[in-house]
């Protein structure tokens, strides 16, 4: 992996990947695999939404299901952590000597099919450009929170990505949502000490929630571990309570911190700027080739939960980790390398692959 503040303002690359997470980097393997050059950009570090998942997070799939580059992902759990997928990405990118430009935050995208130029800007404010001559937005969604817009939402105490329990002991805290994430979280805050509230806007638990959580968190509900309150929304938050609204009427609680787990979406206005068209009768999801999964604009592709558009409960990693293929068999046909070029590029790669796994 290459420095985060390399620049190489003259060079151009078959594909630019606009985010650096699991699917992103099957992107670029698959191109690589197909002997194109390509180079990855991420505001944050790699695969930087699942850096952000809680710290002690076990996934609700089995490990071959997140298996990216043909590169086994060994583990001795049926279902593996946050920890070990971080480490198995690591290694795939260092196994396939991925170039990613780590906390670059894209700024603008100029020029067009086959010539352009992706403006980027690091942590410092320094500017750089990065030519391409065709681009993937592999950006996913765990980066924008749905905010509520309340009263006091902006107060530092207010968190909206679920980290871990250890702080919170013998603390106040409310958990606003009705998903997995709500009820993880108060599971393992009520199970760490804190004195947990969970404020969710439906008639009960979200349908979704995986059937190991459900009587879980419905158990410590009813048995008055966790106070629950349904058809409720919170309606301010200030230094030391929250107000609810309740089917019985406004209610005051004390608190020290809230969790909002209210979701995330992608980022439709960055993909709007691009020129990327948006079915607004189909919930907002990308105009694109569902073959190639190029969108509206030519030499611009869309890959992962973003395909979607805000039907997020749809893509995730064991299918979205498939779309590098697909663009990488477009690539074939529309960059103009002959097949024997490619071919030959091809059995190089997979000889020198061959090579680093007798290393390992």
């Amino acid at each position: 992996m290459t420095d985060s503040t390399a620049s190489h303002p003259s060079a151009i690359t078959d594909l630019l990947v606009i985010g650096a997470g699991p699917t992103g980097l099957a992107c670029a393997i698959e191109a690589q695999r197909r002997g194109f050059s390509a180079v990855l950009v991420d505001k944050g570090c790699l695969c930087n939404s699942l850096f952000h998942y809680p710290a002690h997070m076990t996934f609700f799939t089995t490990p071959e299901l997140l298996e990216i580059g043909d590169i086994p992902f060994s583990s001795p759990n049926q279902k593996p952590s946050r920890n070990e997928a971080l480490e198995y990405y690591r290694k795939v990118a260092e196994h396939y000597r991925l170039d990613v430009r780590q906390y670059e935050t894209v700024d603008s995208v100029t020029g067009s099919n086959g010539n352009f130029t992706v403006h980027t800007t690091d942590r410092f404010g320094r500017a750089f450009h990065h030519h391409a001559r065709k681009l993937v937005i592999a950006t996913g969604y765990y980066d924008l929170p749905n905010y509520m817009n309340i009263p006091g939402e902006d107060l530092p105490k207010v968190k909206h990505y679920y980290d871990e329990p250890h702080p919170y002991y013998d603390l106040d805290v409310l958990v606003i949502g009705g998903k997995n994430s709500a009820a993880i979280a108060a599971l393992e805050l009520w199970r760490h000490g804190a004195r947990v509230t969970l404020v969710h806007r439906g008639k009960e638990m979200h349908r979704h929630v995986k059937y190991w959580i459900l009587p879980d968190i419905n158990n410590r509900i009813k048995n008055g571990e966790v106070t629950a309150h349904f058809n409720s929304t919170v309606t301010q938050i200030t230094e030391d309570a929250v107000t609810l609204a309740t089917p019985q009427g406004t209610l005051t609680l004390p608190n020290q911190f809230v969790f909002a787990l209210t979701g995330y979406h992608p980022d439709f206005e960055f993909i709007e700027r691009l020129g990327v068209q948006l079915d607004a009768a189909n919930d907002r999801r990308p105009v694109c080739d569902p073959a190639t999964l190029e969108s509206n604009v030519p030499g611009i592709y869309l890959a992962g939960v973003i395909v979607a558009g805000e039907r997020t409960n749809e893509i995730f990693i064991e299918n979205g980790r498939f779309h590098g293929k697909q663009i990488a068999e477009s690539l074939m046909k529309s960059l103009g390398k002959s097949t024997e070029t490619n071919a030959l590029i091809l059995d190089e790669v997979r000889h020198i692959e061959a090579n680093l796994r007798n290393q390992e």
